[in-house]
């Protein structure tokens, strides 16, 4: 069994920064790749930010130049520095991770969601 813990979320003041942070522990062998997606009630999850092999980095327009996306391999772990963050910014954050288990089968886990509000 393999679980994704977030952290870090809360409440910010436009031009405020936040860093969250997901930790993967469990039955996993390694983790191919990483990210944030976000979701707002009534809207679909849309991707924030994904890192592959450590280094290889994606981001949605929205962020880009705002938020940079990490991972600490020996650690298991993503972050998600948000710098200059927005109203529109507001949304829950779900960390995700694609993890090749102990068994041999990659499976892609989710995890429980962290709040991030934005709010003069």
């Amino acid at each position: 069994q393999v679980q994704l813990v977030e952290s870090g979320g809360g409440l910010v003041q436009p031009g405020g920064s936040l860093r969250l942070s997901c930790a993967a522990s469990g039955s996993l062998l390694s983790i191919n790749a990483m990210g944030w997606y976000r979701q707002a009630p009534g809207k679909e999850r849309e991707l924030v930010a994904t890192i592959i092999d450590g280094d290889i980095t994606n981001y949605a327009d929205s962020v880009k130049g705002r938020f940079t996306i990490s991972r600490n391999n020996a650690k298991n772990t993503v972050y998600l520095q948000m710098n200059s963050l927005k109203f529109e910014d507001t949304n829950v954050y779900y960390c995700n991770a694609e993890i090749v288990s102990i068994t041999g089968p990659t499976y892609i886990y989710w995890g429980q969601g962290t709040q991030v509000t934005v709010s003069s």
